[in-house]
C-alpha cells in the first residue's frame, strides 16, 4: 500500500501546489489557531497563527497535510497555549454527519471491529463495544447517495430553525458540505460570537428539541388524575409548536396500523377519525375532544414527531467555544473531497460527487478490493470485487483513501 499512499500524497501536493486551488481565509484570520494533520506521519500540528493567509498557503504547500483545520474561536495569541490564548469569542458551528443518522444503508455499507475483543458489526458503530465494553474501533465507513441525502435533510431541519425561529439571514448562515458525509453550518455574526458554551448549550437543546413540553406541566398532572374539560393541546403556528403541528398532521394524514405500532402505539381511534383528529386536535388545538384518544396517546405522538422533527447533529461541535473545523477549500483525507460552500438556498441542489471534486482530470488502474456502486464526477462506477480497473483520479483517490484499492504497475 506504500505506493498507494504516495499517489495519494503526489496528488494532494498538485492540489495544494496549484494556485487555483488557493484556500480562502476565514473572517478575522489573524485572530484563529491553524493547524493541520501531516500526511505521513499522522501527527497533529496546532497553535500556529498567521498574519496573512498567503503564508498559511505556502506552509501548505510545502507540508502537504492530509486534513487541515482552523480554530471556529477569536484569540488575541492564537499561537499561545490554551490557557495563554486570549479568547474573544467563536462563531457558533454546527457539525451535521450521516455517522450519527440511522439510515438502512448503514448495515449495508458500514463496517466496525472492536479493536479490543475483535468483535465485528454492520451499521452505526456504538459507543462501546457490546461485548467487552471497549471504547476503540476499526471502521470501514462509505459515503453513498441515501447517506447524503439523509445529512441533506437534518441540514434543511437546521437551516428552517435558524432562519425560522432565531431570525438569522441567509447572508448570516455558512453552508459547506464537509467532504465526507455532512455538511458543516457556520454563524459568524457579532451577536452570538460572545456567547459561552452554557448559552450554546441553550441553541443545541433548542435544535435537537431536548426537554420540549407538549402540553403545559400542570395540565399533565391534572389529566394523569381526573378528566376534565376539553384543553388546549400547547400548539400554535410558531418555532417547534409549529414543527409539531405540521408533523403531526403529516403523519396522521399518511399513517397505518403499523406506523403507530412502531412508535409504540395501538390506538385505532387515531385512524378511525382521523379527518376529525387533524380538524379538533391539531388545527383548533382541542386534543382532549377526541374520544378513545388519552392524553398519553398524544404525548407518546408528540414525542415520535418531537424526535422526526429534531436536527441530528453533534451537539459536543457546537458547545465547544475552542474547537478546530475544517477549513473551507481543504481536502478531506479520508475522502479526497474538498470541503465546499454552497448558498443556504443551493442545499437541495449541490451535488458533492460533482461539486465538491478535487481532481478532474486523468485515469488511473487500480486493483479494487471491495466496493459498492458510487458515482463521481458524472460517471456511475462498481460495484467491483478484486477487480483491477482503471478509474477516473478522482474516484481512486477516494477507493484508496477508504483503503478499498491500491494503485497497480
Amino acid at each position: 500500500m506504500e505506493a498507494s499512499r504516495e499517489f495519494v500524497y503526489q496528488k494532494f501536493s498538485e492540489f495544494y501546489r496549484d494556485p487555483e486551488n488557493a484556500v480562502p481565509a476565514p473572517p478575522l484570520p489573524h485572530q484563529r489557531e491553524f493547524g493541520y494533520l501531516t500526511f505521513k506521519e499522522k501527527f497533529m500540528v496546532r497553535h500556529r497563527r498567521f498574519e496573512q493567509i498567503a503564508n498559511f498557503r505556502a506552509v501548505l504547500a510545502d507540508t502537504v497535510p492530509s486534513d487541515v483545520y482552523h480554530s471556529c474561536a477569536y484569540y488575541l495569541n492564537p499561537d499561545f497555549d490554551m490557557d495563554k490564548k486570549g479568547w474573544i469569542g467563536s462563531d457558533i458551528v454546527f457539525d451535521i454527519d450521516a455517522d450519527h443518522i440511522p439510515t438502512s444503508c448503514n448495515k449495508i455499507h458500514d463496517e466496525f471491529r472492536c479493536a479490543k475483543c475483535g468483535f465485528e458489526g454492520r451499521g452505526i458503530t456504538p459507543e462501546e463495544c457490546p461485548c467487552c465494553g471497549g471504547t476503540k474501533f476499526e471502521t470501514k465507513i462509505w459515503a453513498c447517495d441515501q447517506c447524503i441525502q439523509s445529512a441533506r435533510e437534518e441540514a434543511a431541519k437546521l437551516l428552517d430553525m435558524l432562519e425560522n425561529d432565531f431570525g438569522f439571514a441567509q447572508n448570516e448562515i455558512r453552508v459547506f458540505f464537509s467532504g465526507h458525509r455532512g455538511y458543516h453550518v457556520h454563524i459568524e455574526s457579532e451577536v452570538v460570537r460572545s456567547l459561552d458554551a452554557m448559552a450554546r448549550k441553550e441553541i443545541v437543546d433548542y435544535v435537537t428539541g431536548l426537554g420540549l413540553a407538549v402540553t403545559e406541566k400542570d395540565d399533565r398532572m391534572e389529566n394523569a388524575k381526573r378528566k376534565r374539560g376539553a384543553k388546549k393541546f400547547n400548539l400554535h403556528n410558531f418555532g417547534w409548536n409549529r414543527r409539531l403541528k405540521r408533523g403531526m398532521e403529516s403523519f396522521l394524514l399518511n399513517a397505518t396500523k403499523e406506523d403507530l405500532r412502531e412508535i409504540g402505539l395501538k390506538n385505532k381511534a387515531l385512524l378511525e377519525n382521523r379527518d376529525a383528529v387533524i380538524k379538533r386536535a391539531i388545527n383548533e388545538g382541542m386534543w382532549e375532544s377526541i374520544p378513545g384518544v388519552s392524553v398519553q396517546t398524544w404525548l407518546k405522538l408528540a414525542e415520535h414527531i418531537r424526535e422526526a422533527q429534531a436536527a441530528k447533529i453533534d451537539t459536543v461541535v457546537t458547545t465547544d467555544i475552542h474547537r478546530l473545523i475544517r477549513m473551507n477549500g481543504t481536502l478531506h483525507g479520508k475522502t479526497g473531497l474538498k470541503k465546499v460552500e454552497f448558498k443556504p438556498s443551493e442545499l437541495q441542489d449541490f451535488d458533492p460527487f460533482t461539486g465538491a471534486v478535487a481532481f478532474k482530470k486523468g485515469r488511473v488502474k487500480v486493483l479494487v478490493f471491495d466496493a459498492p456502486e458510487f458515482r463521481m464526477s458524472g460517471e456511475t462506477l462498481g460495484p467491483y470485487k478484486n477487480q483491477t480497473v482503471e478509474l477516473p483520479v478522482a474516484a481512486a483517490v477516494l477507493l484508496i483513501c477508504k483503503k478499498r484499492a491500491q494503485v497497480t504497475p
